[in-house]
């Protein structure tokens, strides 16, 4: 172990925490008992051989052989000769309590011959611990002061009815047997003195329990304050679990509850004497003190009732007050839907009206599409016939040009042939250019005009003036 790596035995502890905390099925638990009592057979593992042991070795032998989880923890660091002391049973196992054992150097049959027991903080009858303190969960010996569960104590029948006073002849009451010294104690004082001194700060919870713990103790009581004390419990348990008394409020009843069994303890005292005379004086006295305790009992049971009735009438009016604005919570909340009803209605209104909208604009498009195609053709068939138009007006442009040059030759032949007859008069000509002048006259009294050439295209030989 001293050579081990601490991952390798830090997993070591890890896997036995598993183990320990039972949730690997029956046959893990069954695997478990066999390792604790391989361990426990070790007959070489004594105080001795176990100072040479690692740390690590010896928390996981001591978790093994106690079967407590606690020795692994980490935050949990006990000194290696405690560790050594809790295996070999020299030590209280209990990591709360730790004491030597045999406790307070008892003699006591079961604390000398039981391996580990502690008679400070563990059961005579089962020889388990807890953490549990200031309650009826434990009885107590007021004798030798070994504890016993409650539970261990009613199924182990040692709690039961028996003869009061050390003589044993007193009227008979519920009492405790300690198994360890076989002597009883009474167990109506005892939980009187728990409830006076720990009922205070118990919870609701808390009170609840040490209620029921109280009643199964004095279930079978034939006494008739032990009766009392059982229908009391009861009667407060049902009244704290329906909700009908506060804890506080059956905390007060049940203490009080217990002054008035202190009243009636001098009855049974007085009923138990043996036919002793008393003097008249001493018996108006002791009247008299009854009465007065009595009187005074009454005083704060009525004080207590008037706190409760003035604490009611508050819850009542509370209530009332709540009623009232959860009243105004839901009318404002009506309201709001009705508002929201409204609004909505509003919206739909909108929203078919929106819809209505863009189907009239849908349509006005469609329309408006189809204008524009009628434009659109209509302004093809203008662009066709401008076009036609356009080329109409320039023929008949170039066609009166064609006239005018048509015409302006005319005169000028004309012209021409007034100046040939004049030559001609005069002796005769050129042959050449009347030769020219004959070939012109002919082209343009005989060749028809082109009206798609152009001026200088159908009079080539044309020259400006």
């Amino acid at each position: 172990m001293h050579h081990l790596p601490d991952e390798f035995q830090e997993e070591l502890k890890n896997n036995l925490r598993v183990i320990l905390d039972g949730n690997g099925g029956s046959q893990q638990r069954e695997e478990f008992f066999i390792l604790q009592k391989l361990v426990q057979s070790r007959t070489d593992l004594t105080a001795k051989t176990l100072i040479r042991a690692h740390r690590v070795q010896l928390e996981i032998l001591v978790a093994i052989n106690t079967g407590i989880l606690a020795f692994l923890h980490p935050n949990i660091s006990l000194s290696q000769t405690s560790l050594i002391e809790v295996f070999v049973y020299k030590r209280c196992r209990n990591i709360a309590c730790q004491n030597q054992i045999p406790a307070d150097d008892c003699t006591c049959e079961i604390c000398t011959k039981r391996n580990g027991f502690c008679n400070l903080c563990m059961c005579v009858v089962c020889n388990k611990f807890d953490f549990e303190v200031n309650t009826c969960r434990w009885v107590g010996c007021d004798l030798c002061s070994h504890w016993t569960h409650t539970d261990c104590a009613i199924r182990d029948g040692l709690i039961c009815m028996g003869a009061s006073g050390k003589s044993g002849s007193g009227p008979s009451e519920m009492l405790f047997r300690c198994r360890a010294c076989n002597r009883t104690s009474e167990l109506l004082g005892w939980v009187k003195d728990v409830f006076q001194h720990c009922a205070p700060a118990w919870d609701r919870e808390a009170l609840t329990r040490e209620l029921d713990f109280v009643s199964r103790i004095f279930h079978g009581s034939d006494d008739p304050r032990g009766q009392k004390l059982f229908w009391k419990c009861k009667e407060l348990k049902e009244k704290i679990e329906s909700g009908l008394a506060e804890s506080s409020a059956a905390c007060r009843a049940i203490l009080m509850f217990f002054q008035e069994l202190e009243v009636d303890s001098p009855k049974s005292l007085e009923n138990g004497e043996s036919g002793r005379l008393i003097a008249p004086q001493e018996a108006c006295n002791r009247i008299a003190e009854v009465v007065q305790e009595a009187i005074r009992k009454m005083e704060m049971v009525a004080d207590e009732k008037m706190r409760m009735y003035k604490k009611a009438r508050m819850a009542v009016e509370a209530c009332d007050r709540e009623l009232q604005d959860k009243g105004r919570e839901v009318q404002e909340l009506k309201l709001e839907r009705q508002k929201k009803k409204v609004q909505i209605e509003e919206l739909e209104k909108i929203v078919r009206l929106k819809h209505a909208e863009a189907d009239m604009f849908q349509l006005k498009a469609n329309e408006a599409k189809r204008e524009a195609e009628r434009l659109q053709r209509i302004a093809l068939a203008k662009s066709d016939k401008s076009e036609e138009e356009y080329a109409s007006s320039y023929l008949k442009q170039r066609l009166s040009e064609a006239e005018a040059e048509k015409q302006y030759l005319f005169e000028k032949i004309k012209l021409q042939e007034s100046s040939r007859a004049s030559q001609s008069s005069g002796g005769g000509g050129d042959p050449s250019q009347l030769l020219m002048y004959s070939k012109m006259h002919d082209m343009l009294y005989n060749a028809p005009p082109k009206a798609d050439c152009l001026p200088n295209e159908r009079h080539p030989f044309r020259k400006n003036p």
